[in-house]
């Protein structure tokens, strides 16, 4: 019989396997609690090898996990036994050509992010999907966790901004779903269901996106709240004036911006009032018509005169503009300069995120009296960031984690909100789901699980329980 690494090897060439200290890079998640050594890891080169690698690897009985960036924080893109092929797609990373009459483009899985929003400069047009990770966040790993971002409110999460995929199945097959069109119902929406399903259902191999036309102009502003139920308030406000050219309308606490200011020296807050909570505001127009920043202008005044902006500065220039995003932007990492941390990606109605943020505060404080809570995220969706640092001149959480996690999401579920905003489950949240979601709801992720993977080798121990 023939060793299933010769195999592997035969079908990918020699630049195609890495085994040993060279698959060490792939083999911990971000943040450094999920993985062993798999048996090797897989970089195919095209569609036919990953078909071939999936039809071996099931052959061979070893399991198979997609792995896009590594840039998750659940765990979900690294082997929890060594019986498995890490199968990373950055050798797949080629762009097609921009389609501006249909605004789309047809990409590999292995495209970086940041790389697609360079390609897409030159011809006028943007993919609306941005986050802190998109330097190395690729295509394929933002389809498998149906990544959000900051503009997820207006042009949605990933599985808006797919129109087609081709997927290999886990049992070696090819689905070609490569259609250009946003109106597609002959049957049910596979390419919705491979969105989220990190990795457990087919690999993602490539990919047709919606592209919209580039901004012609732009207008931001820096506020300083009174309070975040006042954030709230005058975010349904602008929803309403400022409509779909509302772009950005992103939260952050005092407590965020001490840390960044506090770690990162280049980084300048240009506002002489400080306050409990922050909002950043962008508007964005295709039309040089549009008064943008008349709109924005008149939507502070309001909120001044209603009591819920306490101070605010309009950007004069991109460069300011760009000053202003970084202070939400370096939110994450002033807090893991700072040390030891916990992440909560929770997301309520919008209209519950004042409550949801008073109501956690006082959980936390009785679990850890002291704790530290950084709330940041986008306003327009209720995505909340609810990360936290120890107590100062403390080191760590007391052990206390689980506690602040199920409880974070109990309240979360409470609100009609969910403990898995844009990062999914992964390993990480899988006895979390099963506590708060229903058993309906479980049982059918479950039997769909099995339906397509009945061998249950597609990225095994992610989103559901393996074995069930």
């Amino acid at each position: 019989m023939t060793d299933p690494v010769t195999t592997l090897r035969q079908i990918l060439g020699p630049k195609g396997w890495l085994s040993g200290p060279d698959a060490e890079p792939y083999q911990r998640d971000w943040l450094n609690r999920y993985g062993v050594r798999p048996l090797g890891v897989a970089r195919p080169s095209n569609t036919a090898e990953v078909a071939a690698l999936v039809k071996a690897c099931r052959e061979a009985g070893l399991d198979v996990v997609p792995q896009g960036g590594n840039t998750g924080l659940c765990g979900g893109a690294v082997a929890q036994q060594p019986n498995a092929v890490i199968v990373s797609l950055s050798r797949m990373a080629a762009i097609g050509e921009p389609d501006p009459d249909g605004g789309s483009i047809l990409v590999e899985a292995g495209v970086v992010l940041a790389a697609l929003h360079e390609a897409l400069e030159p011809h006028g047009l943007m993919f609306p999907m941005h986050l802190g990770a998109e330097g190395s966040a690729r295509i394929g790993g933002l389809i498998g966790t149906n990544a959000g971002g900051s503009q997820a409110f207006r042009f949605g999460m990933m599985q808006d901004l797919v129109l087609g995929l081709e997927v290999v199945t886990p049992d070696g097959a090819i689905w070609d779903g490569l259609r250009a069109v946003q109106k597609d119902n002959a049957g049910y929406q596979l390419r919705k269901l491979y969105c989220g399903a990190e990795g457990t259902l087919g690999i993602v191999t490539r990919a047709v996106l919606r592209l919209y036309p580039t901004p012609r102009q732009q207008a931001g502003a820096l506020l300083v709240m009174s309070d975040f139920t006042a954030a709230v308030s005058f975010g349904a406000y602008l929803r309403g004036e400022a409509g779909e050219f509302l772009a950005g309308l992103e939260f952050f606490s005092d407590i965020g911006l001490a840390l960044a200011l506090k770690h990162l020296p280049d980084l300048a807050y240009q506002l002489e009032t400080r306050g409990e909570v922050y909002l950043l505001v962008e508007l964005a127009s295709g039309s040089t018509r549009v008064p943008l920043d008349d709109i924005l202008a008149s939507a502070l005044e309001w909120g001044m005169e209603q009591g819920l902006v306490v101070d605010g500065a309009l950007a004069t220039s991109g460069a300011q503009r760009a000053q202003f995003w970084r202070l939400r932007e370096e939110q994450p990492e002033g807090q893991r300069l700072e040390g030891e941390q916990l992440k909560h990606d929770i997301s309520v109605p919008p209209g519950a995120i004042a409550r949801f943020i008073e109501v956690g505060a006082k959980i936390c404080d009785d679990i850890l009296p002291g704790v530290r809570i950084n709330p940041f995220g986008h306003l327009g969706d209720g995505n909340i960031h609810y990360n936290l640092s120890p107590p100062e001149n403390r080191a760590d959480f007391d052990g206390k984690a689980g506690r602040f996690a199920e409880a974070l999401a109990s309240l979360a579920t409470e609100m009609g909100g969910s403990f898995a905003a844009e990062h999914g489950l992964g390993r990480a949240k899988i006895v979390m789901a099963e506590r708060n979601r229903s058993i309906v709801e479980r049982e059918l992720m479950a039997r769909l699980k099995d339906a397509l993977d009945p061998h249950g080798t597609m990225n095994p121990g992610v989103l559901v329980r393996s074995p069930l």
